[in-house]
């Protein structure tokens, strides 16, 4: 399994019901993240191709251009971690 620590540079925001996670990718990986990402999610809407509008299996999150994302509905970091797993490898 690929290592999130390659990939994300930190954390924001607390998982639980109704809550968002911001996950900002390392900014010499950001690209890498985002191709991988976006090859294995299902694309909803983009804006400009700087804007992602994505879902992953159950989750549906936001990916952009910057090397960010914002993911939705998470249980715990445990669901997180597991889910970055995923699409990074």
């Amino acid at each position: 399994m690929v290592s999130t620590e390659d990939y994300v540079a930190r954390t924001e925001g607390t998982c639980g019901k109704e809550q968002d996670v911001i996950v900002i990718f390392k900014y010499d990986k950001k690209d890498e993240a985002i191709k991988k990402i976006l090859a294995k999610a299902t694309l909803k809407k983009s804006i400009a191709r700087i804007v992602f509008e994505l879902t992953f299996g159950k989750f549906s999150f936001r990916l952009y251009g910057s090397g960010k994302a914002i993911f939705r509905d998470l249980k715990d970091k445990e669901e997180l971690n597991s889910l970055l797993s995923e699409l990074l490898s």
